[in-house]
């Protein structure tokens, strides 16, 4: 059965979309099967990935709303082992139309219920908010991956995210863990830099990712050339943390492979 991880924060431009095609990326390049989802309606994930938004006509949005069948939905990607769920700007909609529906924080937990035990990984990109879609996606995963950038702000925000995580755990999803706090961004010249690592790990302790995201232009680069970095620039800083990220969530879930 796959195991299925959200990436979320509700602050903007911290590497969300960023960690959930890349991390998707290396797990399929790591031969595991991988699903990653784009419930953000800005659909960057989607376009990162080769897929034109304005090119899809069914979406995460119509398996959540109209009951469409997400196995219909799933698209092939530049990488072997890696599928997507499109999204499309109607995702902005969803949490109006399923405002009245019953059960509603759980719609996107009964859409991927149906195709998780053919993955390995399922990853779930999250959007910038914490809206009924993202409620959704923290009801349906077993796990969350929180990046967060080493940068002034980096905290802020971030016990209004764990709240929202304590009350989902209590109220509609008890099994969610949080898979790790994910440093994005990393400049080594930077002094700032290396006192928000050393923040957040005093903060955080174990729940800190050992692997570091570096800002890193290849990373910015590759989603204008519909493809995640591993496929752009192989041996990049980029594509080497993204690797051993992946390889790091592997061994933590019992799930290394051995060549």
């Amino acid at each position: 059965m796959g195991k299925v991880i959200a990436i979320a924060n509700q602050k903007g431009g911290v590497g969300k979309t960023t960690t959930a095609m890349n991390l998707a990326a290396s797990l399929a390049v790591l031969e595991f099967k991988t699903l990653v989802i784009d419930a953000d309606p800005q659909a960057n994930t989607t376009s990162g990935l080769g897929h034109d938004p304005k090119e899809i006509d069914t979406s995460i949005y119509e398996c959540m709303v109209d009951g469409i069948d997400i196995h219909t939905i799933i698209l092939k990607t530049e990488i072997e082992n890696l599928e997507l769920v499109p999204s499309h700007i109607d995702l902005v909609g969803a949490e109006v139309e399923m405002i009245n529906l019953e059960n509603r924080e759980e719609k996107m937990k009964s859409v991927i219920h149906l195709v998780k035990d053919k993955y390995d990984f399922v990853i779930i990109d999250c959007s910038p908010s914490l809206g009924l879609i993202t409620i959704n996606a923290l009801t349906a995963a077993n796990s969350v991956i929180i990046p967060v950038q080493c940068e002034y702000f980096a905290l802020e925000g971030l016990g209004k995210l764990l709240n929202t995580i304590k009350i989902i755990q209590t109220r509609l999803n008890p099994d969610l863990e949080i898979e790790g706090i994910l440093l994005t961004m990393y400049d080594v010249r930077l002094r700032l830099s290396n006192q928000v690592v050393d923040e957040v790990r005093m903060h955080f302790k174990n729940l800190v990712f050992d692997t570091i995201i570096p800002r890193n232009v290849r990373l910015s680069e590759s989603p204008s050339f519909g493809l995640p970095v591993i496929a752009f620039d192989a041996e990049g800083k980029g594509a080497v943390a993204y690797l051993n990220l992946a390889h790091e969530i592997a061994v933590k879930n019992g799930k290394e492979k051995v060549n």
